[in-house]
């Protein structure tokens, strides 16, 4: 099974995430910032993973540092669960719209950290979480999980819309990344 447990403590919060990769979208998400929670809740569905996420921090001074540690011990869950990486498909492009907004992702499960995130938001908070914080959470996420993620908002008006199908696709994408191919690695050096 590729599962993962992973917690971290800092002296600003401190998160635990349990992953199941071949889950059936249960989740159990508690965050302390409301739109974190819907956000993470829409990836273990469309993922189809299996997700808890429970954290605490200095959302009192604003929800940066929380955010944060969650997408790098997210990333770093995700990478643990994946293991040797032997057979998974590797690579997941595909655009997912919700009402007038059309979001393109592109991930490649490389070991080659990198993020491309083109979103114009026009609000600075979404519920109470800050929109540039989304940024931080991806780039987290991809230094630590070691992928490559290009994530696109090709259009759209509200920025409600335009979060959810990031979600939305990322999590797909990431459903479809590690599937499990073959008992071969996909890549032309042998290893991931």
């Amino acid at each position: 099974m590729r599962k993962a447990k992973v917690q971290r403590k800092t002296l600003e919060t401190e998160v635990l995430v349990e992953i199941d990769l071949d889950g059936s979208g249960k989740s159990e998400i508690d965050t302390g910032i409301g739109f974190l929670d819907h956000m993470l809740t829409l990836m273990a569905f469309h993922g189809s993973f299996d997700l808890k996420v429970k954290s605490t921090g200095d959302i009192y001074v604003d929800d940066h540092h929380t955010v944060e540690d969650i997408g790098i011990t997210l990333g770093e869950a995700f990478i643990k669960a994946l293991g040797d990486k032997k057979g998974i498909k590797r690579y997941s492009s595909l655009y997912i719209p919700m009402d007038e907004s059309l979001c393109r992702i592109a991930l490649d499960i490389s070991n080659r950290p990198y993020l491309v995130f083109d979103i114009d938001f026009k609000r600075e908070k979404l519920g109470s979480m800050d929109t540039q914080n989304f940024k931080e959470f991806f780039r987290a996420f991809v230094n630590e999980a070691k992928v490559t993620l290009h994530i696109d908002v090709l259009y759209g008006e509200n920025d409600h819309h335009k979060i959810e199908a990031v979600f939305k696709a990322f999590s797909r994408a990431l459903k479809e990344g590690v599937q499990i191919l073959s008992d071969k690695v996909s890549s032309s050096k042998g290893v991931l």
